[in-house]
């Protein structure tokens, strides 16, 4: 009976230490990569920042056309104000008035709108960029190797052997060498914080 508890024992003991072991994770296997220059200089990337840095121009372009315009009429409006030296306007100019308060409200939505509206094409933009370049980082992470793989710019010093930074940009411009430069689709837009 006692040889039986002794090998029973042993063998428990001899079955512990293979079951802490199968616990154990890998040891880490680490690549970087250079978000920022992937973020510059791939194909998709600078397309879509050119066309982007394009609606903008056009989007600051219009609101300088739209506060000239407000400026002129409201300017004309005030002299007239000014002119009555505290009388009640009369129907035409709080007409005016109106009118040039709803031009200021409408250039106000038009200009939020097209805001949103730039947003949401980043937001596109980075979203099917990001979606790209998180599965090439993976699978070339996979054939070389590593485990774990960091942006370089959250590293303070990585040897260059382990920089996936060229493969990994290779494969972008080839998998993805355009992105739609449009709003998210209406399902997809941000939330507006009011």
């Amino acid at each position: 009976m006692k040889t039986k508890l002794f090998v029973a024992a042993l063998a428990a003991t001899a079955l512990v230490p293979a079951a802490a072991q199968a616990q154990r994770v890998p040891a880490a296997a680490v690549a970087v990569v250079d978000t920022d220059q992937i973020s510059q200089t791939c194909t998709a990337c600078r397309a879509a920042s050119a066309t982007l840095q394009s609606q903008e121009a056009t989007l600051r372009t219009r609101a300088q056309t739209l506060q000239q315009q407000i400026q002129s009429t409201g300017s004309t409006l005030q002299t007239q104000v000014q002119a009555l030296n505290g009388k009640e306007p009369d129907a035409a100019l709080k007409a005016k008035i109106n009118a040039f308060e709803a031009q200021q409200r409408a250039a106000q939505n038009e200009l939020g709108s097209g805001q949103q509206r730039l947003q949401s094409t980043q937001a596109n933009v980075n979203q099917q960029i990001s979606a790209k370049l998180q599965t090439i980082v993976a699978s070339v992470s996979a054939a070389r190797g590593a485990n774990v793989t960091i942006a370089k710019g959250d590293v303070m010093y990585a040897a260059s052997t382990i920089d996936i930074t060229a493969e990994v940009l290779a494969q972008l411009n080839q998998q993805l060498p355009a992105v739609s430069v449009t709003p998210l689709p209406q399902t997809q837009q941000p939330q507006q914080s009011r």
